[in-house]
């Protein structure tokens, strides 16, 4: 069973940088794309950003297009870089993860899910 477990979030100010980590254990055999998604109160899951386990394919919600990078190491674990951050940014991140992905920017087609990080920005 593959567990999740995300950490690294917090407060920050409108233009800081933060970074979050997601720590994968248990059959990282079955992690083939790991992803970002983030909710703020009272709106859906959003996609944040996504990558393969290879790191040759990324991809990007166009939200954080251009301020955040996603990164993954050996262990399949990954991590979110997160820079120029704005209030609209505030949101649980969740890190998620599966094996055969048809959509990457689907929330549904994830399997496995970390219990989130919460993240502040302030104006």
């Amino acid at each position: 069973q593959v567990s999740l477990i995300e950490s690294g979030g917090g407060l920050a100010q409108a233009g800081d940088s933060m970074r979050i980590s997601c720590k994968v254990s248990g059959g990282t055999g079955l992690v083939w794309y790991m992803a970002w998604f983030r909710q703020a109160p009272g709106k859906e899951r959003e996609f944040v950003a996504a990558v393969h386990w290879s790191g040759r394919r990324t991809y990007y919600g166009d939200a954080v297009k251009g301020r955040f990078t996603i990164t993954r190491d050996s262990a399949k674990n990954t991590a979110l870089q997160m820079n120029t951050l704005k209030p609209e940014d505030t949101a649980v991140y969740f890190c998620a993860a599966d094996q055969n992905i048809n959509t990457y920017n689907d929330p549904h087609d994830y399997n496995y899910w970390g219990q989130g990080t919460q993240v502040t920005v302030s104006s």
